[in-house]
C-alpha cells in the first residue's frame, strides 16, 4: 500500500505543478533561513576548538561596581581577577586575559591590521589550541615579561608568506616580538579566544594594570575539574564577593556579578537574560507561518480533488486510508523541499564563509544542523497535512462527487 501511496503522490506533484512549486518554495526558504541561523548559533556557542571544553568552562566578563563615586557595569581589573578568582575552589585552571584590541604594523611598507590579545600562560591550558608551529607562551615567558608572541596562520601568511615563522621577529607597538608559535585561525565570533596575535600580559609597557581593580581590559576564564563543579564555582564566587577588601571604599564598596558561559553572557548583555526564550519564540513563529501557508495550500489542493475523494469513498476507501495517503504525500513533498533547502543552505554557508564577512569563520553543514533541519521538515509535513487530511476524510461521497465540498 505504501508503494501505491508513493506512485499517487508523485503523480499528483507533477499534475498540480503550481501547488507543488508554492509548497516546495515555502519549505526550502524556511529551512534555508533556519539552517543558516542554527549554523551561526552553533559556530558561536558550540563546543569547537579552541573552546572545546565549554561544558566545564565559565568566564567572568563584566561586573557591576557601585559605591559613593561609581555605579555601573564594567570590566573588573587584573588586580581583582588575580587576587580573588585564581584560587576559587573547584577550578582546575584559571586564566586572566584581555579583550582583543586592534593594532597596526608595517611590513615592507605595507600596512597590516590585526588584533592583539594579552594572555597568561594558563590561557593555553584552559583552551584547546592546535599549534601548526612551535608552542604556547610559557610560565617563564610570563614571569620574565619576555617579548614573545603566538600568531595565527593568516598573520603568518601576511608577514612571512610560506616560510616558517617561529624564531622570527614581528614589530608590535614599536617593539620587536619573537614568534614562538603559530596556531589555527580563531573565528571572530569566538570573542573569548579570538585574536591574530597573543602576547604575555607581563609584556605590557607599564605594570599599572596589576593594581587595577575595575574598569580594566581584562576578564578571566575558569576551567572546572568536572562539569558538576560549575555550581560549586558559582557559589564560591558569590561567597568571595562578600569578603572583598576594597582598595578604596570611598570609590567602590560593592561588586556584583557571576561566572557565566558565553551564551549566558550574550543573553544578559543583549536580551537581559532572555535570549533563549526569545530565540525559541522567534523560531516557533517562523515555523508557524509557513505551516499555516502549507495548510491553506493543502486545503485548496484537497478541494480540487473532491470528486476523486468521493469516488474512492464510494468504492469503500476508509477515512484512515485517505488520511494516510494525504499525510504521505505531504511528508514526501516536505522532504523534497528539505533536500532543496539543504542544498541551498550549503551554497549559502559556503558563500558567507568565502566573503570573509566574519573574520576566519567557516560555516559548514554538520550532523547536528542536518538532523535539526530534517526534524523540522518532517514536523512541517505532518503538521500541515494532518488537518487537511482529517477534513478531507469527513467529506460525504455525494457532496464530494457533486463538487459541493467545503
Amino acid at each position: 500500500m505504501l508503494a501505491n501511496y508513493f506512485k499517487v503522490a508523485f503523480g499528483v506533484f507533477l499534475r498540480r505543478k503550481f501547488f507543488t512549486f508554492v509548497s516546495l518554495f515555502g519549505i526550502a526558504v524556511t529551512l534555508v533561513v533556519l539552517t543558516v541561523a542554527v549554523s551561526f548559533f552553533d559556530h558561536m556557542f558550540g563546543p569547537h576548538a579552541p573552546e572545546s571544553r565549554a561544558d566545564r568552562t565559565l568566564s567572568i566578563y563584566m561586573v557591576t561596581a557601585s559605591g559613593p563615586k561609581m555605579n555601573g557595569y564594567t570590566s573588573a581589573g587584573y588586580g581583582f581577577h588575580d587576587r580573588y578568582v585564581r584560587d576559587l575552589p573547584g577550578a582546575e585552571r584559571v586564566s586572566v586575559h584581555s579583550w582583543f584590541v586592534p593594532a597596526i604594523t608595517y611590513m615592507n611598507g605595507t600596512e597590516i591590521n590585526f588584533y592583539i590579545k594579552n594572555v597568561d600562560s594558563d590561557f593555553w591550558n584552559v583552551f584547546d589550541f592546535t599549534f601548526l608551529e612551535g608552542g604556547p607562551l610559557t610560565q617563564d615567558d610570563e614571569d620574565g615579561g619576555k617579548l614573545v608572541a603566538v600568531i595565527n596562520e593568516t598573520t603568518r601568511g601576511k608577514i612571512f608568506g610560506k616560510d616558517p615563522a617561529v624564531g622570527k621577529m614581528i614589530s608590535l607597538d614599536h617593539r620587536d616580538f619573537r614568534v614562538v608559535g603559530v596556531v589555527n585561525d580563531v573565528p571572530m565570533l569566538r570573542f573569548t579566544t579570538f585574536a591574530d596575535v597573543w602576547i604575555p600580559i607581563t609584556s605590557m609597557s607599564s605594570e599599572a594594570y596589576k593594581k587595577e581593580f575595575h574598569s580594566g581590559m581584562f576578564f578571566s576564564t575558569i576551567l572546572a575539574r568536572r562539569p558538576e563543579d560549575l555550581g560549586l564555582i558559582r557559589d564560591e564566587f558569590a561567597s568571595m564577593l562578600t569578603r572583598i577588601d576594597y582598595p578604596d571604599s570611598r570609590q567602590i564598596n560593592k561588586i556584583e556579578g557571576e561566572p557565566q558561559t558565553v551564551f549566558e553572557a550574550l543573553s544578559y548583555w543583549v536580551f537581559g537574560g532572555y535570549l533563549l526564550p526569545t530565540l525559541l519564540v522567534l523560531m516557533l513563529l517562523f515555523m508557524l507561518l509557513p505551516t499555516i501557508n502549507l495548510v491553506n495550500v493543502n486545503v485548496s489542493r484537497i478541494r480540487e480533488r473532491a470528486s476523486e475523494i468521493g469516488v474512492r469513498k464510494a468504492f469503500g476507501a476508509t477515512g484512515f486510508t485517505l488520511v494516510g495517503q494525504f499525510v504521505v504525500e505531504n511528508v514526501l513533498l516536505t522532504l523534497v523541499g528539505g533536500v532543496i533547502g539543504f542544498f541551498v543552505s550549503f551554497v549559502v554557508l559556503r558563500w558567507i564563509s568565502a566573503t570573509g564577512l566574519i573574520p576566519y569563520a567557516q560555516f559548514e553543514m554538520n550532523y547536528r544542523i542536518f538532523f535539526l533541519g530534517f526534524s523540522i521538515a518532517v514536523f512541517f509535513g505532518i503538521l500541515s497535512g494532518v488537518y487537511p487530511a482529517w477534513k478531507m476524510s469527513r467529506l460525504h461521497p455525494v457532496e464530494a462527487i457533486s463538487g459541493r465540498a467545503k
